[in-house]
């Protein structure tokens, strides 16, 4: 299965319920020719959700949640985006954003579960796999793009941590070659 947003892009999703993190900040409108924002409407944000969640759920192995948008959830989930977006830029912090539940399974585990219903059964599942991420170590992998006529979100695979574009070959290029004519025509003054 392939993630819905962010197949638009062509690249490596991320691990796990991450993924689902990554699709929904791949929501927005980027990339060349410019991609329409999967959240503009109702009617876009709904079919996306549905794919997603199926993708989720075949990914951590978990049932796939009903979720019904409305034009408020639709606001929620929307802000959602934009804070996580935020957070991961360094512009601004996330607020409280939902709540999750704590219990116990069969075998004595403490498990956190997603909750509530709509916008806030969907920034429940964001906070229940930023969580599991950070754990895991892999939220730090996660990133937008530094260019700013992109901002794709991408799952950075290097070594080091060290990936700044979505990808070098699209992103990468113009950008250093952008930089590399402004120093040329800063030193010919």
């Amino acid at each position: 299965m392939v993630w819905p947003a962010s197949g638009r892009y062509r690249m490596d999703v991320a691990p796990a319920g991450l993924g689902f993190v990554h699709d929904l900040l791949n929501t927005i409108p980027a990339g060349r020719p410019r991609t329409r924002d999967l959240l503009a409407e109702v009617a876009d944000a709904q079919p996306w959700l549905d794919e997603a969640l199926a993708v989720w759920a075949a990914e951590t192995g978990r049932q796939q949640p009903e979720v019904t948008l409305t034009e408020r959830d639709l606001d929620q989930v929307r802000t959602l985006r934009d804070e996580l977006k935020g957070l991961l830029t360094g512009v601004e912090s996330a607020h409280e954003l939902s709540s999750a539940t704590l219990r116990l399974d069969a075998s004595g585990t403490v498990v956190i579960e997603p909750r509530g219903g709509g916008g806030r059964l969907v920034s429940s599942l964001v906070l229940v796999e930023m969580l599991t991420a950070q754990q895991a170590d892999t939220w730090r992998r996660l990133k937008v793009c530094r260019n700013p006529r992109c901002q794709v979100a991408f799952y950075d695979r290097s070594r080091n941590n060290s990936g700044v574009w979505h990808a070098t070959k699209v992103c990468g290029n113009l950008e250093n070659l952008r930089a590399h004519r402004a120093r040329v025509k800063a030193s010919d003054r």
